[in-house]
């Protein structure tokens, strides 16, 4: 370590320290709000000393992120390789006609968000729609109705509210 200047390797070490609480406190500002809203990135940025434009470039790099409102319930479609070949675009066009949306937007009564990713890492069950925490392996068209009413009902009892 004696190539190594102390000070740029502290600067280096505090820097990792403050990237990883931006990413912990945006985390939490996510899961309360289903997004990172504008005013608190602006408050996040100042309180931690991190310009703005560090905040929005991690807030923008990490998928889990969102910058939009997100619905109560995340339904994600794989499209990946193993999912695509297996007829996933069928199930994501099943959900975009169930939930009346395309990936990316959200219902408007805000209970679902549909979004695509490209791989689940879940590929020996694929086609695979992940909603919420919940997987749901080797789907079918005919498979999502069932899935997304699962938590259609969650909400109408009010336990997942």
């Amino acid at each position: 370590m004696t190539d190594l200047e102390p000070i740029k390797l502290a600067e280096a070490i505090e820097k990792q320290v403050r990237d990883a609480s931006l990413i912990s406190v945006m985390e939490d500002i996510q899961s309360r709000y289903r997004y990172l809203p504008r005013d608190a990135l602006i408050l996040l940025s100042d309180r931690l000393g991190v310009p703005l434009s560090r905040t929005y470039s991690v807030a923008t790099f990490y998928h889990a992120f969102s910058l939009k409102p997100r619905g109560r319930f995340l339904i994600r479609v794989c499209l990946g390789t193993a999912c695509h070949v297996r007829a996933s675009q069928r199930v994501l066009e099943k959900a975009q006609k169930i939930l009346k949306v395309k990936p990316g937007e959200t219902t408007p009564d805000g209970l679902f968000t549909l979004e695509t990713v490209n791989c689940m890492g879940a590929c020996a069950l694929g086609p695979i729609m992940v909603i919420e925490n919940d997987y749901f392996g080797q789907m079918s068209p005919t498979k999502v109705a069932a899935a997304v009413e699962k938590y259609t009902h969650l909400t109408d009892q009010g336990e997942a509210a």
